[in-house]
């Protein structure tokens, strides 16, 4: 039996529109009509664009026909996070304040992807100001797990993982400011790309709420499409000047080679699950196996004070974006107003603070690195909650805070690392688990390397949500 088209890869689509056995047209059809059939269950695509993308898949279809493709991404369907700008929609950020919000421009990283051909179907839900672990908002509702609908696919990037893990679109484009990109994608048992600072530079963006930790990245089920969607929108751009640095580390050659692995089980004493933990530690067997030189132990680094200040770091950041926009903070949920009001109450001195101690992080990341080739960690401490809960309460019979669940990912944002998201062996009730590589600031290829020769001696395509 043929397989459905909206199961086919971003690069089985490349390939297949390329020798003019499919168009993308069909391709377009195939994804609408799966968001129509199992959209309703999740609540995953919360601005469609249907009319506007079949004209554009048209045009697609005949570029194709006549040899001039306008690059990797022509005719691909994908998503893109509703806390990104999108020039022809509003960007709701999931709350009533930006109910009718239209930035009238794309984020730079849309607007490369737009520019490249491919066909955006519509945006994804988040968490009100893309600001908690799981996706619910008062606009929108929750957003479910396609493999479990009561349950959450995490957050904040929650829709974006859910379209993609469902089969309406292959492709999307995420944030992740702490972790948005790498934890939803192992509870939906996709990959997901947290590129090193400004690998995607930035422009055109809401205010950002956690320093210049956020980054925008690729989400796939599979680290070919991953790559393919990274690459046709990496590259620097004047008006992020990071992203010159970022494009610098990544031309830098490195040696060949077996890879020097850290595994790091336990960070900090945070509690994890078992099954997470067993679940990784097969994993790390499998990149063992591949002829690489593992070690287990604890993290060379301190990142405690980042963990224990990232509560005060985001009640800044909403204060300063509420002082921008006092109309928002009037309209916005009052947990964001009291946590703004709590972030008016730090001072100058706690930020700079802050601030130096994230550039000591980083400079401590690069001797890591002298020693380590890549760090690998669970993704997420915590199997997929109920979709309602903002996050799990208990952990391995303890008692954790809304970041326990979170503990592995923050301080890779704080020191502008690429993470690299890839599913694991799935529970004994089928959820979904991930680890995560992490790597030198600009090896973004050597996270994709690893994880598509992981990838071949521990493939999960051929799993999906019965839906």
């Amino acid at each position: 039996m043929t397989e459905p088209l909206w199961k086919l890869s971003a690069t089985e689509l490349q390939r297949r529109y390329r020798e003019r056995s499919l168009a993308p047209r069909a391709v377009v059809d195939a994804v609408l009509a799966r968001i129509d059939a199992v959209d309703g269950r999740l609540g995953a695509v919360v601005a469609r664009r249907d009319d506007a993308v079949r004209a554009e898949a048209d045009a697609a279809t005949r570029r194709f026909a006549e040899g001039r493709p306008l690059s990797a991404l022509d005719g691909i369907p994908l998503t893109l996070k509703d806390s990104l700008f999108s020039a022809d929609g509003a960007t709701t950020c999931g709350t009533a304040a930006l109910r009718d919000f239209h930035a009238g421009h794309d984020e730079l990283a849309a607007a490369r992807a737009r520019a490249g051909g491919a066909l955006l179907v519509g945006k994804t839900n988040v968490p009100e100001f893309a600001n908690d672990g799981y996706t619910a908002n008062p606009l929108f509702g929750a957003t479910g797990n396609p493999w479990n609908p009561a349950l959450t696919p995490g957050g904040s990037s929650g829709g974006a993982v859910a379209a993609v893990a469902a089969g309406m679109a292959p492709l999307a484009i995420a944030q992740d400011g702490g972790g948005s990109i790498r934890r939803p994608a192992s509870h939906t048992g996709l990959v997901g790309l947290k590129p090193s600072l400004s690998a995607w530079p930035r422009e055109h963006a809401l205010p950002g709420l956690l320093l210049d930790f956020d980054c925008i990245g690729p989400v796939a089920r599979t680290v070919a499409d991953t790559r393919l969607l990274f690459d046709a929108l990496r590259g620097p751009a004047a008006v992020d000047r990071s992203s010159l640095a970022a494009a610098w580390a990544a031309a830098r050659p490195r040696a060949p080679g077996p890879l020097r692995v850290l595994y790091v089980e336990h960070l900090n004493g945070n509690p994890l699950d078992r099954e997470i933990a067993a679940s990784c530690a097969g994993a790390v067997k499998t990149i063992a196996a591949l002829g690489h030189r593992v070690e287990a132990g604890a993290l060379p680094l301190d990142v405690s004070f980042v963990m224990d200040a990232w509560p005060q770091i985001g009640q800044v950041g909403l204060a300063a974006m509420f002082d921008q926009h006092p109309d928002w903070e009037a309209q916005a949920s009052p947990k964001y107003r009291e946590a703004a009001a709590l972030g008016r109450q730090v001072s100058g001195a706690r930020v700079w603070q802050i601030m130096e101690r994230v550039r000591r992080l980083r400079r401590e990341s690069v001797a890591m690195f002298e020693r380590h080739d890549v760090v690998v960690m669970p993704a997420a401490a915590a199997l997929p909650w109920p979709k309602e809960v903002a996050f799990p309460s208990v952990i391995d019979g303890r008692e954790v805070g809304p970041r326990g669940h979170a503990a592995y990912t923050g301080w890779v944002n704080a020191a502008g690392l690429p993470g690299l998201a890839l599913p694991a062996a799935p529970s004994r009730e089928g959820l979904p688990i991930g680890i995560q590589l992490i790597g030198p600031y600009g090896r973004d290829d050597l996270l994709l390397d690893l994880g598509a020769a992981y990838e071949a001696a521990a493939p999960w395509a051929h799993r999906w949500p019965a839906l």
